[in-house]
């Protein structure tokens, strides 16, 4: 599967483990029960590591674990899940996060441009996508409808300030 960072396939250098695979070296990827489960080991261990929410699942708690996650994957499960927007807007805005988010799941090439303005830096691209048609998708909207982590502002606030101007 395909990684897509800053506008480019990368290599992907973590390591998924599922919740019965014991700890790898290198940058791992671990479950949210994994995690409560296993903390304080974890909290210990020396190389980096992220985690996976799932959409039921939320920032709020790991909140006082970020500083230990360098990524943090959230997963859409279908493409009319929008609840890892939102997680990634509170990760960035609220919590500060300075990490990777990265979406997981079923990414749709027509949302990359919302999940770049939320937060979102890493996403999984399906096998067999263009993948520069995906990445080239991100300049189709010039003018984005809805307020984002980003600070650009949306057209409806410039139509407000133009129409107060006016």
């Amino acid at each position: 599967m395909p990684l897509v960072k800053n506008d480019a396939i990368v290599e992907d250098r973590w390591t998924r483990l599922d919740d019965a695979a014991p700890l790898v070296d290198g940058p791992v990827v671990i479950s949210l029960e994994r995690w409560l489960e296993g903390r304080e080991d974890l909290a210990r261990r020396n190389g980096p590591l992220g985690i996976v929410l799932t959409g039921a699942e939320t920032p709020e708690q790991i909140v006082d674990d970020l500083d230990r996650f360098a990524l943090v994957c959230l997963d859409f499960p279908k493409f009319t899940d929008g609840r890892a927007y939102s997680a990634a807007r509170l990760l960035r805005e609220r919590y500060g996060f300075k990490g990777e988010i990265r979406a997981t799941g079923n990414v749709l090439r027509d949302q990359y441009p919302l999940m770049r303005r939320c937060g979102f830096d890493a996403f999984e691209v399906v096998d067999g996508i263009d993948v520069a048609a995906w990445i080239s998708s991100d300049r189709a909207v010039t003018a984005p409808y809805q307020p984002a982590a980003d600070g650009v502002q949306a057209i409806w606030a410039k139509r407000q300030l133009l129409a107060k101007s006016a």
